[in-house]
């Protein structure tokens, strides 16, 4: 990766916890952002410490957040439908950044053997309580075991992403495949928001991809993208984060125009909020 020219995509603001800014620095090549300054990893912690921070709670204290479970009951449905559409016969599936284990324990009930890894405590114990197994980390796993390994946006927040893609190949079995879900900031909602476009969420994202991104980065491993699918409600969502930090509230009439305008658009260009991309061993 190639960010040595330092060449400036945006300059973008920390909205929902410190107010720090950032630059986020393009890889020509790649097309691919960086996140500049990355935090130390000993000071990353603090920027999760959030009550707002959703995928690390089961909370329903607003209409937003009830909204959000409502959606997200229907995402996980869909994501173990797409599991079973890969691998017919079940198996053996890593969640790596299961939150609080929802997606895992809907996928054990449709006949999965499923392993998580989450490193946030609080909603690992949430995951736990619901029957969910862990690991610590990836290290502590023998190669080639699992038939399939999802990161449901989870990719944008790994401090050394050279090394997490090495580790999806080798804890793959020789026919497996990886499901990576990530934001796309080549999206029109992410072009109308600009720096306020939620999902650059920074620091905790620190790397933000486009389709070549993801492509170009793991044909390095001797893997092929496969397939890319669109995740359409990612641009309601993120378009009402988007309003409320350019704004300070929720329009969601506004946000819900954008969002739709945003997935009409990318009917042509196939330029959605957020994609999952299938990928296989070569």
């Amino acid at each position: 990766m190639n960010f040595s020219n330092h060449k400036v995509y945006i300059k973008v603001e920390d909205h929902s916890v410190s107010g720090e800014h950032f630059e986020l620095l393009l890889d020509d090549d790649l097309q691919l952002l960086k996140t500049h300054p990355q935090p130390a990893l000993e000071n990353l912690g603090k920027y999760y410490e959030s009550e707002d921070y959703i995928s690390h709670t089961d909370a329903k204290r607003s209409l937003f957040e009830k909204i959000y479970h409502w959606v997200k009951i229907y995402s996980l449905n869909k994501k173990v439908a797409l599991l079973n559409s890969l691998h017919p016969e079940k198996g053996t599936v890593l969640d790596i950044g299961a939150g609080t284990g929802d997606f895992l324990v809907t996928a054990k009930a449709n006949g999965w053997q499923i392993t998580g890894i989450e490193p946030n405590e609080n909603a690992k114990n949430l995951a736990i309580s619901k029957g969910v197994s862990f690991k610590n980390d990836t290290k502590s796993i023998e190669n080639q075991q699992f038939d399939i390994i999802t990161m449901w946006h989870v990719l944008e927040h790994v401090p050394d992403l050279t090394y997490q893609i090495q580790e999806l190949k080798r804890l793959l079995k020789p026919n497996g495949t990886i499901i990576i879900a990530v934001p796309n900031y080549k999206s029109y909602d992410a072009n109308y928001y600009g720096p306020f476009w939620a999902a650059y969420d920074v620091p905790r994202h620190l790397w933000h991809f486009s389709k070549t991104a993801i492509e170009k980065l793991v044909s390095r491993e001797n893997m092929k993208l496969v397939k890319t699918l669109p995740m359409y409600f990612d641009s309601f969502y993120v378009s009402l984060l988007s309003e409320k930090y350019k704004t300070g509230k929720m329009n969601f009439l506004k946000a819900f125009w954008v969002g739709f305008r945003s997935n009409w658009k990318a009917i042509s260009n196939f330029e959605y909020s957020s994609h999952v991309y299938i990928v296989k061993n070569e």
